[in-house]
């Protein structure tokens, strides 16, 4: 299991979260599981749960997204998770660039565990739609609270604002074998 410390963007702190960690268990053949810990979340705003379906502009609200980008070319596969059970997953030919919705066979899944003293997120994706070869990933997460927001991430550029599909943030690697 690998576990990821994230890190507010420094343009945008947080009200109360104090720490975000997420794990990934990437042992089973046939899904990536990852589950995101947001410590001290009591006046985190979670949206409604809207069902199980694909939804665009999923950062605007409180969600959870990683970055996937294979070892040689410049695609990358991001994929946004809202403890809605809202999800979408989108394919890039390059930096921002040639964006078109991922098309998947099977759809992930997600469990939201609210708390006061911390929340998890799980979320499972199915292998068959990620890349088959070793990835560079990035995890990152929007978290909202009263109206503020806050941005995390492994890893973040020296930018003014938060840019999780910058280079910087793949700051994990994913090994397509499950090791």
């Amino acid at each position: 299991m690998q576990a990821y410390r994230l890190i507010p963007h420094p343009s945008n702190s947080p009200l109360r979260v104090s720490g975000i960690e997420a794990r990934l268990k990437n042992s089973d053949p046939n899904w990536l599981t990852i589950r995101w810990k947001i410590d001290d979340a009591a006046r985190l705003v979670v949206p409604p749960t809207g069902g199980k379906k694909r939804s665009d502009e999923l950062w605007k609200r409180t969600c959870f997204e990683i970055f996937l980008k294979p070892s040689t070319g410049d695609s990358y596969q991001e994929w946004n998770f809202s403890p809605s059970r809202q999800w979408n997953a989108y394919a890039f030919e390059g930096y921002r660039d040639g964006m078109r919705v991922l098309e998947v066979s099977r759809e992930p899944d997600s469990v939201w565990h609210g708390g006061n003293s911390f929340a998890l997120f799980d979320v499972s994706v199915p292998r068959v739609a990620l890349p088959r070869t070793e990835c560079a990933i990035a995890i990152s997460a929007v978290i909202e609270e009263e109206e503020r927001m806050s941005y995390w991430s492994i890893a973040h550029p020296d930018t003014a604002r938060p840019d999780f599909h910058h280079s910087a943030c793949y700051a994990g690697l994913l090994d397509p074998r499950g090791e």
